[in-house]
C-alpha cells in the first residue's frame, strides 16, 4: 500500500508511470477507455497496491491526462514536454518529490494488468541485493515462434540472474548441432519493462548520451549495460499484456471480464 514514514524526508521509494499524448501506432492510449476506465487509470490502481511504494504519481505533460488520472484519485505531477524518453520523464517526477527518494520505478503506462506482486519484487531486488545498480523482470517465452518476434525483446542471464544482454534478435541463437533435450528448457525469455532504479544510478543514466547498441535496437535498457550498469533480474511466470495498439484494447477487456483484472 502506498504510504509513508514519518519524520522522513520525503518518500523513500517511490513508482512513476510515465504517460504521453503521443505514440506512433496509437496517439492518445494514456486515456483510451479499457472496460470504461482510463488506460493510464487502470495501470495507476493497479500499481497502488504494490506494499513497497511509498508514493506513486502518473508523470506527463498532458492536461487532459493529469485531470484524468486527478478525476479517478490518483496522484499526478506536471514534467516538461521535451523529454526524448520515458526515463527521462521518470527521472524528472521523482525529483519533485523530496530529497530523500533512494529507490525509483518505472512503471510502463500502457501494461493496465501489471502485477503489484512484481513491482514489490523489483524493490525488494534492489533491497536485499546491494550488488545491482537496478532491477528488472522477465518471463519464460515457450514457443520459439515467439521468440522470432521483434516487438518481443529478449534477456540473456547470467548465472546470478544479471543480464548479460537484450535484444529484439532471437537471443541466445539455437545451432542445429545442439542435442533435442537443450534446445528450447529455458533458453527464452521475454524482458518485461518494469525498472527499479538506485536514484545515484538512474541520475548516470538520464545524463549520459544514447550509445550506438541503444540506437540501433532501440532498447534504453542497453545504454545501462553499456555504461558498466549491473541489472538484476526477477523472473516470473508470466508476462501481462500491454497496450501498444487499438486492437489490444479488446485482448485486456477479455482477461477483465474473466477476472484478472478487477478494479
Amino acid at each position: 500500500m502506498v504510504g509513508r514514514d514519518k519524520g522522513r524526508r520525503g518518500p523513500r521509494v517511490v513508482g512513476v508511470i510515465p504517460a504521453r499524448w503521443g505514440s506512433t501506432r496509437f496517439p492518445g492510449k494514456s486515456l483510451a477507455l479499457v472496460a470504461g476506465i482510463p488506460l493510464v487509470v487502470r495501470v495507476y490502481r493497479r500499481a497502488q497496491r504494490a506494499r513497497r511504494l511509498e508514493a506513486l504519481v502518473v508523470a506527463t505533460d498532458d492536461e487532459r491526462i493529469r485531470r484524468a488520472v486527478e478525476e479517478g484519485g490518483g496522484r499526478a505531477v506536471m514534467t516538461s514536454g521535451g523529454h526524448p524518453s520515458g526515463t527521462d520523464r521518470v527521472h524528472e517526477a521523482s525529483g519533485l518529490l523530496g530529497s530523500g527518494v533512494e529507490i525509483v520505478v518505472n512503471i510502463q503506462g500502457d501494461e493496465p494488468l501489471v502485477d503489484p506482486a512484481l513491482i514489490d519484487a523489483v524493490v525488494e531486488k534492489l533491497e536485499a541485493e546491494p550488488e545491482w545498480d537496478m532491477a528488472t523482470a522477465a518471463a519464460p517465452i515457450g514457443e520459439r515462434e515467439e521468440a522470432t518476434r521483434r516487438d518481443v525483446v529478449k534477456v540473456v542471464m547470467d548465472a546470478r540472474g544479471g543480464a548479460m544482454y537484450f535484444s529484439r534478435a532471437v537471443i541466445p541463437w539455437r545451432r542445429e548441432d545442439v542435442p533435442p533435450e537443450r534446445r528450447n528448457a529455458g533458453a527464452y525469455w521475454r524482458h518485461i519493462g518494469l525498472y527499479a532504479y538506485r536514484r545515484g544510478f538512474l541520475d548516470r543514466l538520464v545524463s549520459t548520451p544514447p550509445c550506438m547498441l541503444e540506437e540501433m535496437e532501440k532498447l534504453e535498457q542497453l545504454r545501462a549495460l553499456y555504461i558498466g550498469g549491473r541489472i538484476g533480474v526477477v523472473c516470473t511466470r508470466r508476462a501481462g499484456p500491454g497496450v501498444d495498439r487499438p486492437e489490444d484494447v479488446r485482448v485486456v477487456e477479455e482477461l477483465i471480464a474473466r477476472g484478472d483484472g478487477e478494479d
